[in-house]
C-alpha cells in the first residue's frame, strides 16, 4: 500500500496556481464538513505511525505537505524509526540541500516541482526558483543519489507542453529521464475566470501534446529509449497489455494519505474532508481500509477503464461547472485517441527489437496522477 504522510500544511512558496489561488478562489471543499481541528504540523505519536506501517510488508511512505522539507526533523525521525519498504517525497526542491546524504540516498523516488524552462518555472513559482532547484538536484546527485527524480509540472495557459517537456528532458544543464505533468484544471472554483482556457486547450495544449507524443516515439526509434513521460508511459503500457485501470493515481483504494492528526484520507488534496476519512492510524489496518471510488458520471463513461475517473477530489467536489468538466473530459478523450493511433507504431518498434515491453515498466502509484 502507498501512503502520503502530510508533515506540514505550511509552504515556503506562493505559487500562482496554488498559494495565490488560495487567496482569490475557493476550492469548493467548503460545501463539505471540514476538520476544524486539523493541525498545521504533524501532531501525533510517531510510534503509532511506525506500528501502522509495520502491518504492511510492502508499505511505501511519501512525504508530502505543504512543503515536507520544512520538517526535515520529522523526515529523519520517521526514516530512522519506521520500517517502510520504500520512501518517496514530493517537494518544491528548495531545501533538498539541507538533508544529509545518509537520508537522501535512501529515497526511492523524489518528485520535484519544475514547470519547464527557467522563465516559465520562475514565472509560476518565483524568481530564482529554477536555478536553486537545479543546483540542489546536482548536489544530491553528486553526493550519491541513485533514485528516480521526476520533474513534476503544473500546466497552465502559459505552458507550451511540447517545448516545456522537451526542455526538461533535453537541456544540457540537468536532463530528466522522468517527467509528469498535471493540468491546472478543475481543482479550484475558477472556471469563469479562465477566459482563454478553451482556446488554449484546443489550439495549444492538445496539438502540442500530439507533437510531444511524436517526439517520445522518435526517441524510441533513434535511440532505443523510452523516456519516462508518465502520462504516456503508464497508459501506453496498459494499452500494450490490454489492461483496464481504476483511478490511475490509486487514491481511495491503493494510495491513501495520513493527515497531520493521524486520520486517513483517500487523497492528499482532500485533507480535512472528514466525511471521507477511512480511519485513524491508531486503530486502522493498512491493508483493510475502506475503499472510496469515483462516482457518476465517470463509471458510465466509454473511456472509464482508460481514464479511471481522472481525479477523485474533482469528481466529488466538482469545483467547475459541467461546461468546464466536459472540456477536461474532452482533453482526456483526445489524449487517448492520440495514444491509440500511435500504438501500432510502438508495437512495431517492440517487434523490431528497438525497444521492449520491459522498457515501460514502472512503479505504480508513485505520486503521479497520470491522466493530465
Amino acid at each position: 500500500m502507498f501512503f502520503h504522510v502530510l508533515l506540514s500544511n505550511n509552504c515556503n512558496m506562493l505559487c500562482r496556481y496554488c498559494g495565490e489561488k488560495a487567496f482569490s478562489c475557493s476550492s469548493g471543499m467548503e460545501k463539505f464538513a471540514l476538520d476544524e481541528k486539523l493541525p498545521a504540523d504533524l501532531d501525533y505519536d510517531l510510534k503509532l505511525l511506525c506500528r501502522f506501517v509495520e502491518k504492511d510488508p510492502d508499505c511505501t511512505l511519501t512525504f508530502y505537505g505543504g512543503e515536507p522539507t520544512l520538517r526535515l526533523d520529522l523526515i529523519r525521525k520517521i526514516m530512522d524509526e519506521c520500517k517502510a519498504k520504500r520512501f518517496m517525497m514530493q517537494t518544491n526542491g528548495l531545501l533538498l540541500d539541507k538533508l544529509e546524504p545518509e537520508y537522501m540516498n535512501r529515497f526511492h523516488t523524489i518528485l520535484v516541482s519544475l514547470d519547464g524552462n527557467r522563465a516559465l518555472t520562475d514565472y509560476n513559482r518565483g524568481k530564482g526558483t529554477y536555478n536553486r532547484v537545479i543546483a540542489n538536484l546536482k548536489k544530491i546527485k553528486g553526493e550519491g543519489f541513485k533514485g528516480e527524480l521526476i520533474a513534476r509540472m503544473t500546466v497552465t495557459e502559459k505552458t507550451n507542453i511540447f517545448s516545456a517537456v522537451k526542455h526538461l528532458v533535453s537541456n544540457k544543464d540537468f536532463p530528466f529521464e522522468s517527467v509528469h505533468w498535471q493540468m491546472d484544471a478543475n481543482f479550484w472554483n475558477d472556471f469563469r475566470q479562465r477566459k482563454k482556457f478553451r482556446v488554449w486547450l484546443e489550439k495549444n495544449y492538445l496539438p502540442n501534446t500530439k507533437k510531444l507524443l511524436k517526439f517520445w516515439i522518435s526517441k524510441m526509434k533513434k535511440e532505443g529509449r523510452v523516456l519516462r513521460l508518465y502520462p504516456f508511459l503508464d497508459t501506453t503500457e496498459d494499452l500494450l497489455l490490454g489492461k483496464k485501470s481504476l483511478l490511475r493515481c490509486g487514491s481511495g483504494y491503493a494510495n491513501y494519505s495520513i493527515m497531520t492528526n493521524g486520520f486517513i484520507s483517500p487523497c492528499p488534496i482532500m485533507a480535512g474532508m472528514k466525511d471521507f476519512y477511512v480511519g485513524h492510524i491508531s486503530t486502522a489496518h493498512p491493508l483493510k481500509l475502506k475503499k472510496i471510488f469515483v462516482s457518476n458520471p465517470c463509471p458510465s463513461c466509454s473511456i472509464y477503464s482508460f481514464c479511471g475517473g481522472r481525479c477523485l477530489y474533482s469528481n466529488i467536489v466538482k469545483p467547475w461547472p459541467k461546461e468546464g468538466r466536459d472540456l477536461a473530459c474532452k482533453s482526456v478523450k483526445e489524449y487517448r485517441k492520440m495514444l491509440l493511433e500511435a500504438l501500432p507504431e510502438i508495437k512495431g518498434l517492440i517487434k523490431q527489437g528497438k525497444i521492449s515491453l520491459a522498457d515501460f515498466e514502472h512503479i505504480k502509484f508513485n505520486g503521479c496522477e497520470i491522466i493530465p
